[in-house]
């Protein structure tokens, strides 16, 4: 704020009287008013200044190194007008936000020297009132006369302040100090003092935008280059830097692109610097130890685009833009959703048998083998996958997933080695996908023996190639296989490939049945219950102690699965806010009257969820055993569970 001169004389005796009555005259500006106010309420010596809220050696050091930009910067701006300071009797100080003297500049500051002045707090509490006090608490410049300072030793000269506002936010206040009568006048130091104050916000504002765009680029999934027309790289980002150091570029100290990519005169970055851009375009780097696949855009720096995409003279530059291929696939398979959506820790059961299963699961997990998951179809084997895929070291890796089964072998080996179709479209497989994660492969006792070989092929090679391609693409992919039936036995027989069997079976984890595990039941009712509340966003509802007999007491030949549809069933035809036996259909969506006499998929939805036990389905239905053997002889079943 600029403030006409003031005669001294006028103001010591504004002062005086405040001191001797506490009496505020009309002159006194209101700010300063309001700081004598406050001073005086805190009881702040008015003799000399109080230096002892003093940091120790070891702690300013530190707080120095934090704001070493600024003060740095503020040295190369004081440093050619020292003399200029000197010639006036001006001193200059930096402080924190918190009014502490981060720096002298130039003369002692009321006869202090910079090492008795710095990491001193100069605040209103400890010194009263001062430029520096009425600056950070009205966060705008102030221009303070002498006589108009708390601190009689200080009434000699004058002091300007300014806050240096980075953001909307106060980050230093910078001071101007006459340690004497100054011939300069008070707009000439305020002047001065602003010049400081807007050069040092410009340059802490830059260096913040710079830090926070090197931030970004470092966290971004791709490498970025600045590269000379040599070959030479000024510029990588963190990615970047790995790269160049994983194709050995960096060895001389100086990373040069042209010197360790063999096919670099025939990639987009040689033909940057024609002045022609590239933008997403698939190149493959050869270096002497790797050949990399990525997806680059190259732009040319130093001239403008002309019509038709071209850019005419020589562009001094070319800013690279790359990612890995494989890198690119993690990226798009974690975009969509190829994530463990379970936990171990989340599969309910205490029992012995299941609990034998979790805990072999978990220490499966941390090893590197692939694993087999055996058990009758609706174990929970899918979720136990998710649950040994995030407990794994490749838990940030995708999760992709394969069926075996209802498909075709030409199907099968396409969605697992990919394929291309046009010499322009080629299409990654599962393997390639699941690259540095996990691939979950169900009903693997399904999959033809051909394409099981193939796929065994490929895991003990670590390559793939898609069907078309000659090209071979490195995998590091970890199996989670489930079967529903005995692997080893299927293979004993003929049926399955004995070397994927191999590779696969070497860690297997045996889920039980549920009705081996009862005890689980009223906990896995509840879980399956309240995450049907929350996916439906309703309020969860109690299941009644009679109810859980009632779960208990059956069989379960369709395990967790049956009990989750008997259950979601059950959750939304309960009217009230529990779940009762009543609302309990074995069944699932058979009721005793419904057309099981007339439609034989409504009597197989029966057959199948007693288990193939006639005398437990006549119960259900009502009827005799001698009426069940007349429908299963129309319906052409079988006496055993059709699961």
């Amino acid at each position: 704020m600029i403030r006409e001169h003031r005669s001294r004389a006028k103001l010591e005796a504004y002062y005086k009287k405040f001191i001797e009555d506490g009496t505020i005259d009309a002159n006194v500006h209101p700010w300063v008013a309001q700081s004598w106010q406050k001073t005086r309420r805190l009881s702040v010596r008015r003799d000399k200044l109080n230096t002892k809220d003093r940091l120790s050696p070891e702690a300013f050091a530190a707080l120095q190194e934090t704001h070493r930009v600024a003060i740095d910067y503020l040295a190369g701006l004081a440093d050619p007008i020292r003399e200029f300071f000197q010639e006036n009797n001006l001193s200059l100080l930096l402080m924190d936000s918190d009014c502490r003297v981060l720096k002298s500049y130039s003369l002692p500051y009321y006869q202090r020297t910079p090492g008795e002045i710095e990491g001193v707090r100069v605040g209103l509490e400890n010194v009263g009132t001062s430029s520096i006090s009425i600056a950070h608490a009205h966060q705008a410049p102030f221009f303070l006369f002498g006589p108009e300072m708390w601190v009689e030793e200080c009434q000699c000269g004058d002091a300007c302040s300014a806050p240096v506002c980075i953001g909307g936010a106060c980050r230093y206040i910078v001071s101007l100090v006459s340690v004497s009568a100054s011939d300069l006048p008070p707009d000439a130091i305020i002047s001065l003092l602003l010049t400081l104050k807007h050069s040092l916000e410009r340059h802490l504002s830059g260096t913040m935008h710079l830090a926070a765009g090197e931030a970004i680029l470092d966290a971004a999934p791709f490498a970025v280059y600045h590269v000379l027309p040599g070959g030479e790289v000024t510029y990588a980002n963190k990615l970047g830097h790995t790269r160049l150091a994983d194709i050995g570029a960096t060895e001389t100290g100086k990373a040069n692109l042209s010197e360790v990519i063999l096919n670099y005169a025939h990639t987009p970055i040689h033909k940057g610097f024609d002045g022609v851009p590239s933008y997403n375009k698939e190149v493959t780097w050869i270096t002497p130890t790797k050949t990399y696949e990525d997806i680059t855009t190259v732009v040319p720096l130093g001239c403008e685009m002309e019509a038709g995409g071209t850019m005419p003279g020589m562009p001094g530059s070319v800013v690279v833009v790359s990612m890995p291929i494989e890198d690119l696939r993690k990226l798009v398979a974690h975009a969509a959703g190829y994530t463990a959506k379970y936990s171990l820790a989340s599969m309910v059961g205490e029992g012995e048998a299941f609990a034998a299963a979790r805990d072999r699961a978990a220490r499966l997990a941390r090893g590197t083998r692939h694993i087999l998951l055996q058990g009758e179809p609706g174990t929970g084997k899918q979720r136990m996958a998710h649950g040994i895929h995030q407990a794994s070291a490749r838990a940030q890796g995708p999760l992709i997933s394969l069926r075996c089964s209802d498909t075709t072998q030409e199907i099968l080996e396409q969605e697992l080695f990919g394929i291309q179709r046009t010499p322009e479209a080629s299409h990654p497989g599962r393997l390639e996908l699941a690259s540095g994660g996990t691939l979950f492969l169900d009903e693997i006792e399904k999959m033809p023996k051909v394409v099981a070989d193939e796929l065994a092929e490929a895991l003990r090679a670590k390559k793939v190639r898609r069907l078309g391609e000659s090209v071979e693409r490195d995998i590091d992919v970890r199996i989670i296989a489930a079967c529903d039936s005995d692997l080893r036995r299927l293979t004993e027989r003929g049926l399955f490939s004995r070397t994927l069997c191999k590779m696969i079976a070497r860690g297997v984890v045996r889920l039980p049945a549920l009705r081996s595990r009862r005890e689980d039941i009223p906990n896995l009712a509840r879980q399956i219950i309240e995450e049907l509340a929350e996916q439906h966003q309703m309020k969860p509802k109690k299941i009644l102690p009679e109810t859980e007999e009632k779960l208990m007491g059956y069989d379960w030949p369709g395990n967790i699965k049956q009990l989750q549809t008997v259950l979601e069933q059950a959750f939304f035809s309960a009217k009230g806010e529990a779940i009762g036996a009543a609302d309990i259909s074995l069944m699932g969506d058979v009721r005793p009257d419904s057309t099981w006499k007339e439609d034989r998929d409504v009597f197989i939805k029966a057959w199948q969820a007693a288990g193939g036990n006639v005398s437990r389905l006549a119960n259900l239905l009502g009827v005799s055993r001698v009426t069940l053997y007349r429908y299963l002889k129309k319906y052409h079943l079988e006496k055993k569970p059709c699961v």
